[in-house]
């Protein structure tokens, strides 16, 4: 019963640092900002790069309030391009047959009963790959396998030896 108990609290702190090192490199990648891809006086289209692709958010200019609608198509130079519809006026556009670099984008937004076409250009997001993501949490997974082995070592030195047998003095 004392093993186990001293399993638990070797184990704790090792499970505390796992998440403060996960939290820790969460910490250290911050959203990346909207960037401005078209405007009118109606209309504010923002880009942010998302895991597949590229995020577009499109709000009435006044107040900066998502729109409504959901009839919105983009053309990237000249082609058209599938929409998934996410919430509040978010719209992901897959990135990844498109290659990188800067391209043109027009997008029409049907709102409010008009219909607007705004113009702009987007550099688009490097598409990841298995090695791309192996280079970015490199670090994290030498922390994971150095707690391991730590954990390993600490299991098989926790171990009870056994007390060695005495021998009965014959009297």
């Amino acid at each position: 019963m004392k093993t186990t108990s001293r399993r638990v609290l070797c184990i704790s702190p090792l499970l505390a640092t796992m998440a403060l090192v996960t939290g820790a490199h969460a910490a250290d990648n911050p959203p990346p900002a909207p960037t401005p891809v078209a405007h009118s006086a109606l209309l504010t289209i923002n880009a942010t790069p998302a895991q597949d692709g590229l995020a577009l958010h499109v709000l009435h200019a006044g107040n900066q309030i998502p729109i409504d609608g959901r009839d919105v198509t983009v053309t990237v130079d000249g082609k058209n391009q599938p929409l998934t519809v996410e919430p509040e006026g978010t719209f992901l556009m897959a990135t990844k047959d498109l290659g990188e670099g800067e391209r043109q984008l027009d997008i029409t937004v049907a709102h409010d009963g008009i219909r607007e076409i705004l113009t702009g250009k987007v550099e688009l997001p490097k598409t990841s790959s298995a090695s791309d993501l192996w280079r970015d949490h490199k670090q994290m997974a030498w922390w994971v396998l150095n707690i391991a082995i730590v954990l390993v070592a600490v299991l098989a030195f926790s171990r009870k030896k056994p007390a060695p047998e005495r021998e009965e003095e014959e009297e």
